[in-house]
């Protein structure tokens, strides 16, 4: 590959702001290493991807096994060479019931996916981006605004987000001898399936049910496009991309 081309690897890049993100680090000219669970939805991505489609691998991964992150990698390395930028995208939220309701496997499967698959994809990024030349690169997280504060009966997601940002403070601090960036990307109410019921209502702090304002996956897109552009001397440590009129600040 052109070694002035960019290389990425976005995971969750099967659906969502993942796909959307992807997409447009493939029009930026980037290379994408597209990362996923279902093959048949990175597949999907790979034909919205157009003319920019030979810059772009499918890799079916599940990021919180740890040999499939490291085939990830690999697999990434072998098609572009170096590894440039990683946004850690995928996870996966539980049902919103009291807490005391939440089983040990539904603690386990949010934990997982969102916390310990950004650790073990880190962690891969570390060791290839620490022996590169030119050494270093960047890792971008995507945080969510449940980073600062939870919905109602929202607490695996919300731990597991409020450990990201702990996540995000040491990569970039153990990073930063080596050329290696880290930020994190909060996200309020992106339009994606996930966020599809928002409109219909969903539960506030009060106990009331309210609809809720979205914002088009790009803008998010956009934002890590911006964060990812930057030189390596610059960070965004932090970013909020949010619906105005959502429900984030303010009392009760």
């Amino acid at each position: 590959m052109d070694p002035s081309v960019k290389a990425a690897i976005v995971t969750g890049a099967g659906s969502g702001i993942g796909r959307v993100t992807a997409l447009a680090l493939l029009r930026e000219g980037y290379a994408v290493a597209l990362a996923g669970r279902r093959r048949e939805a990175l597949d999907e991505t790979l034909e919205q991807s157009g003319r920019a489609r030979s810059r772009a691998i499918a890799v079916p991964t599940d990021v919180t096994d740890p040999d499939s992150v490291r085939a990830l990698f690999e697999a990434a390395n072998r098609a572009f060479g170096r590894i440039d930028l990683l946004f850690n995208n995928a996870g996966t939220g539980a049902p919103a019931v009291p807490l005391e309701d939440v089983t040990l496997d539904q603690w386990r499967r949010v934990i997982d996916a969102n916390l310990t698959g950004t650790f073990l994809c880190t962690r891969e990024a570390f060791r290839f981006m620490k022996r590169q030349e030119p050494q270093g690169g960047r890792i971008i997280n995507n945080g969510s605004v449940s980073a600062h504060v939870p919905r109602p009966d929202s607490a695996p997601y919300t731990a597991a987000k409020h450990a990201i940002t702990g996540m995000t403070r040491s990569t970039a601090l153990d990073g930063r001898a080596f050329g290696i960036t880290c930020g994190q990307v909060d996200i309020g109410n992106a339009a994606t399936e996930m966020t599809a019921r928002m409109q219909g209502g969903v539960r506030q702090a009060n106990g009331s049910v309210a609809p809720e304002p979205t914002i088009d996956a790009e803008h998010v897109a956009r934002a890590v496009l911006y964060m990812a552009s930057l030189p390596p001397d610059a960070n965004v440590l932090f970013l909020t991309v949010m619906a105005a009129g959502m429900p984030f600040v303010g009392r009760g």
